[in-house]
C-alpha cells in the first residue's frame, strides 16, 4: 500500500480604486519577501510543524505494525478513526474559525493532537481501544486547525505575498515529506515507536504555540455579542459564500475528480506494476521520490509566476497528474514512469499554491475559514471512497482500462472546469497597470 500526501496546506481582496499618479514613471518599489516578516515566519513554522505531524503519524504506526506492536487490523482500525475524526472537526473548525479568534482555534485543535500523541503511546501494544480514541482525536486537531491556519494566512499575511506565502509553505511541508522518513527510520533506530510518538506530540505543541495572532482586532469586552446561528446554519452560510464563486465550485469538482481517480489509481496500481512488470521495489521508491521533487520544483515556480490567465495555468497544472496514470498503461522505460510522476508532482503544486491564494483573495474574510473547510472536506472526504473502489474496478475490468479511465478523467474534467464563468483568473482579472 502507499499512501500519497497532498499537500493542501492550503484570503477578500480590496481591489484599490485610487490610480496611482501619472506623474511619476518609476516603477514601484518591490514588497518586501515574506520571509522577512517575523509573523509569517511564526505562522509558517507553526504551519510546518503541523503538516509533519500529520505526515508522520501514519508512517511511525506503520513502522510499529513492522516491530509487531501493532497488527494490520489495528492499524487499518485506527488509521480510519484519525480520517473520521479529521472530516468531523474540519466542517467544525471551519466554522468555528469563522466565530472566534483564528489563532485561539489552531491553539486548541493543535493541543487537542498534541494530547493524542502521548494517549496512543501508552495504548501501543496495551489497549487498541485507547489508540482508536486518541487517533480520533489526533484527526480532529488536525482537520480543525486546517481552515484555520488558511485563514489566519490571510490575517498575516498581505494580499500581494499571499502565494509567496502559500509557496514557501507547501515547500516546507514537501521538503519534510521528501527528508521525513529517512529521519524517521534513522531515529527508529535509536529509540523505540512510543518515544516517537511523544515527538510527534511535541510538534504538535510547537504548532499550537509558536503561531502569533492576525490581524483582526478583537471586540471589546463590552461590546454587545450578535446572537449566534447554529453550527448547521453557520456551516451552511458558507455553502452559499462558495456557491457565489464559479471558478470554486469548478476547481472543487476538479481536484476531487483527480483525487479521487487519478491519485486513488496510482496509489493502488504503482506497487503492482512496480513488482509485476518491472520485478523491483525501486520502481515505486523512484517514482514517489520523483513526485515529491517535482512537487518541490513546482512550490520554488509558483514562489513568483504570475501568468496572465492564472486559473488556466492552474487547471493545466491539476491536468498534468494524468500522466501519472498514462505512464502506467503500457510497458514503458522506468525512465518514463518516473519522469510522468515529476511533472505530476510540478503539476499539483502549480494549481494548489494559485488555489489556495485565490481563495484567501476572492471569498469574504468572515466566511473564509468555513470555505476552506469546505474544500478539505471534500477533496479529502471522497478519497478514501476513491480508493475503496479503484482495487475491485482493476479486478473486473483490469488495470489498464481502469487507468486509461482515470487518465483520462484527470485530463478532461480540469480541461471542462476551465471553462466555467470567472475560471480564467480564479476571479476577477488582474487589474489593468496605469498608463500615461
Amino acid at each position: 500500500m502507499v499512501i500519497v500526501f497532498i499537500n493542501r496546506n492550503e484570503e477578500h481582496h480590496i481591489v484599490a480604486t485610487t490610480p496611482a499618479p501619472t506623474e511619476s514613471k518609476s516603477r514601484p518599489p518591490q514588497a518586501r519577501s515574506v520571509l522577512r516578516d517575523i509573523a509569517f515566519l511564526r505562522l509558517w513554522a507553526g504551519t510546518t510543524a503541523s503538516g509533519l505531524a500529520t505526515w508522520a503519524l501514519p508512517f511511525v504506526l506503520g513502522l510499529a505494525v513492522l516491530q509487531r506492536e501493532l497488527g494490520a487490523a489495528g492499524l487499518g482500525l485506527v488509521l480510519a478513526a484519525r480520517t473520521a475524526g479529521f472530516l468531523v472537526a474540519v466542517a467544525v473548525g471551519g466554522v468555528l474559525a469563522d466565530r472566534h479568534s483564528r489563532r485561539a482555534v489552531v491553539l486548541w485543535s493543535a493541543l487537542a493532537a498534541a494530547a493524542a500523541a502521548p494517549l496512543l503511546a501508552v495504548g501501543l501494544g496495551r489497549s487498541l481501544l485507547l489508540m482508536t480514541v486518541a487517533a480520533a482525536l489526533a484527526g480532529a486537531g488536525q482537520g480543525a486547525c486546517r481552515p484555520a491556519f488558511q485563514a489566519l494566512t490571510a490575517e498575516v499575511v498581505d494580499a500581494d505575498r499571499r502565494q509567496q506565502a502559500n509557496a514557501a509553505t507547501t515547500l516546507a511541508v514537501r521538503a519534510s515529506t521528501l527528508a521525513g522518513p529517512a529521519l524517521t527510520a534513522l531515529l527508529a533506530a535509536f529509540t523505540g515507536v512510543a518515544t516517537l510518538l511523544l515527538g510527534i506530540g511535541l510538534l504538535w505543541l510547537v504548532a499550537a504555540l509558536l503561531p502569533g495572532r492576525g490581524a483582526t482586532a478583537a471586540a471589546p469586552d463590552d461590546a454587545p455579542r450578535p446572537r449566534r446561528a447554529s453550527l448547521r446554519a453557520e456551516f451552511v452560510d458558507g455553502i452559499r459564500e462558495a456557491r457565489r464563486h464559479p471558478w470554486f465550485l469548478a476547481g472543487l469538482g476538479a481536484l476531487t475528480a483527480v483525487i479521487a481517480l487519478g491519485y486513488s489509481a496510482t496509489s493502488v496500481a504503482l506497487p503492482l506494476i512496480s513488482r509485476d512488470r518491472y520485478a523491483t521495489e525501486w520502481v515505486l521508491a523512484a517514482a514517489m521520490t520523483a513526485y515529491t521533487v517535482g512537487a518541490l520544483g513546482g512550490a520554488l515556480v509558483t514562489a513568483r509566476l504570475r501568468p496572465r490567465s492564472q486559473g488556466w495555468a492552474a487547471f493545466a497544472g491539476l491536468a498534468a497528474y494524468g500522466f501519472a496514470p498514462l505512464s502506467l498503461m503500457f510497458p514503458v522505460h522506468p525512465a518514463v514512469v518516473i519522469g510522468a510522476y515529476a511533472v505530476a508532482g510540478i503539476g499539483i503544486e502549480l494549481f494548489n499554491v494559485p488555489w489556495f491564494t485565490a481563495t484567501q483573495r476572492e471569498v469574504a474574510p468572515d466566511k473564509l475559514a468555513r470555505v476552506s473547510s469546505l474544500d478539505f472536506l471534500v477533496s479529502y472526504g471522497l478519497a478514501p471512497v476513491g480508493l475503496a473502489l479503484i482495487a475491485p474496478a482493476i479486478d473486473t475490468f483490469g488495470v489498464t482500462p481502469v487507468l486509461g479511465a482515470c487518465a483520462a478523467a484527470c485530463f478532461l474534467v480540469p480541461a471542462a472546469a476551465a471553462l466555467a464563468p470567472t475560471a480564467r483568473h480564479f476571479g476577477r482579472p488582474p487589474a489593468p497597470r496605469e498608463t500615461q
